[in-house]
């Protein structure tokens, strides 16, 4: 993170209880950070977090931003190999935590939650054994 500010705290940047408490760190790609979604309504939900600590995607220069989005869509194609969902919904927010990332959701025709609409953030619905985020992220690390 070169000549940025980071403040007190940024869960992508720490890495520390606040990463810990919704996402589980599987992988670091040439500029991102791959967060297993702890939360598992959308099997395979992963968040994909700039290097760079920065609020907005304008804030990246052009060659940052490009590289950032190429992580993105590498994870996405993954996603798709491993989940074969039928849609992936991308959201970038960070009203609260002004770190650049974007949620990938795996979305499934044939799951009545949530399908046609726009996903929750956290509707805390399903929460896997601990084996289970580790065979899952070993599987999505696997193909970064």
């Amino acid at each position: 993170m070169a000549n940025q500010t980071v403040p007190d705290a940024c869960a992508y940047c720490d890495e520390g209880e606040a990463l810990d408490a919704f996402g589980i760190k599987i992988a670091e790609l040439a500029a991102s950070k791959v967060v297993l979604f702890k939360e598992q309504s959308h099997r395979g939900r992963v968040i994909v977090a700039s290097k760079h600590h920065v609020s907005e995607i304008v804030d990246l220069d052009d060659g940052q931003r490009n590289a950032f989005l190429a992580d993105v869509n590498h994870v996405a194609r993954v996603l798709h190999d491993i989940f074969q969902p039928d849609k992936i919904n991308y959201g970038a927010y960070g009203d609260g935590g002004h770190h650049l990332h974007f949620h990938l959701v795996p979305k499934y025709a044939d799951d009545d939650f949530e399908w046609g609409s726009v996903f929750q953030m956290n509707p805390r619905r399903v929460y896997l054994e601990e084996s289970e985020y580790r065979l899952m992220a070993e599987a999505i690390a696997s193909r970064l």
